[in-house]
């Protein structure tokens, strides 16, 4: 069992680093965001070898990247298949490869809005500090338009983490 644990534990991870990269770049090609060069040429990399031939079977429609959302999916399927040797049933590996996959969406925003905060704070003339602000944009409009600045203070990236916690305790709730 404790050969399985650390096994997880290097496919997790492995699982995450990957994941996230393809979550990233079909958000960046949804939005319509270019990132700086050195975060496209890592994403763009890391993630060729799968997204280009999935790309054969699921074409960009509607001016997303199916074939990177899909390989995200099936990244989390592969990692979550580690459980098979663990005696879990085909059909509770696919639902907690589907919770799994939700999860790291909403992490994944919850990552980009603290990165933006620490950008704010820390030095908010940074390279990379537009790329995250056109990233955060679409969560944070909605947010913006029924949320008024308190003196002069922004509080939408505030509330916007509070609503991916919020939809992070649903999700927790339906799967359980």
């Amino acid at each position: 069992m404790l050969v399985l644990s650390i096994v997880m534990l290097i496919v997790d991870t492995v699982a995450v680093l990957l994941g996230g990269v393809l979550l990233l770049r079909f958000w960046m090609q949804a939005i319509r965001v270019r990132p700086p060069s050195s975060v496209a040429q890592f994403t763009f990399q890391l993630s060729d070898w799968l997204v280009r031939p999935m790309r054969r079977i699921v074409p960009g429609v509607g001016g997303y990247d199916w074939a990177s959302l899909l390989g995200a999916f099936l990244i989390v399927v592969l990692a979550t298949s580690v459980r098979w040797f663990a005696g879990y049933p085909f059909e509770l590996i696919m639902l907690m490869a589907l919770h799994r996959f939700l999860q790291w969406i909403l992490y994944g925003f919850m990552i980009l809005l603290v990165v933006e905060a620490i950008f704010s704070w820390v030095n908010p003339h940074a390279p990379l500090a537009p790329f995250v602000r056109a990233l955060n944009e679409p969560i944070l409009k909605p947010v913006r338009r029924v949320v008024p600045l308190v003196g002069n203070l922004d509080l939408s990236l505030l509330v916007a983490l509070v609503l991916l916690q919020v939809a992070q305790i649903v999700l927790e709730m339906i799967f359980r």
